[in-house]
């Protein structure tokens, strides 16, 4: 059974992205598992305090995590055209050495899905991450595109998706990266 470690690139009590990543998990069948991370209590990458206090307990927790995964599901929203911040942060964090955790990133499978207020979804977070993940030597998994645009009509005002037109893309999406993942054991 594969299991899928989903990360919601918000921070946002009512996020459309962390709601998004709920459902992915709530739609998933009895044949793959996805466990959802946040990005809270990470702090901004400080070189200073890395190396006067190591990696941040947060930061270990979400390395541990990710290597108990077969594959990582990245929800990112779309701000200003591109990767949020506090998301790419978390990234760079997991990127950095430390704890005698090996590489997390080299040759894992990576799928990448959004939800964003404007009308062309997230496409252009989407397409933002391709040089990151390629630079961490991932394998993006493109074999398939989930971009929910206009979120404000899909989702309840607390993040919950009401969608069922998006719930089933999503679910069809879950499945197939799933596949995949069980493919590529």
């Amino acid at each position: 059974m594969p299991r899928i470690l989903g990360i919601s690139g918000s921070l946002r009590a009512a996020s459309y992205n962390t709601g998004l990543l709920r459902a992915a998990r709530d739609t998933a069948g009895e044949d793959v598992t996805i466990d959802v991370a946040t990005l809270h209590g990470i702090p901004l990458y400080d070189g200073d305090l890395e190396t006067r206090e190591g990696i941040p307990e947060a930061v270990e927790a979400l390395k541990a995590r990710v290597l108990a995964s077969d594959g990582l599901l990245l929800v990112t929203p779309e701000y200003n055209n591109g990767i949020p911040g506090v998301f790419k942060n978390a990234i760079d964090w997991l990127s950095r050495p430390g704890s005698g955790i090996p590489a997390l990133f080299g040759d894992r499978p990576v799928a990448v899905i959004g939800a964003s207020p404007g009308g062309f979804g997230t496409i252009l977070a989407q397409n933002a991450w391709l040089p990151v993940l390629r630079t961490l030597g991932c394998r993006h998994w493109a074999g398939g595109r989930l971009l929910v645009s206009r979120a404000g009509q899909a989702f309840d005002p607390d993040g919950t998706l009401q969608d069922e037109k998006v719930r089933g893309q999503l679910a069809a999406f879950v499945a197939a990266y799933a596949a995949h993942l069980q493919a590529s054991r």
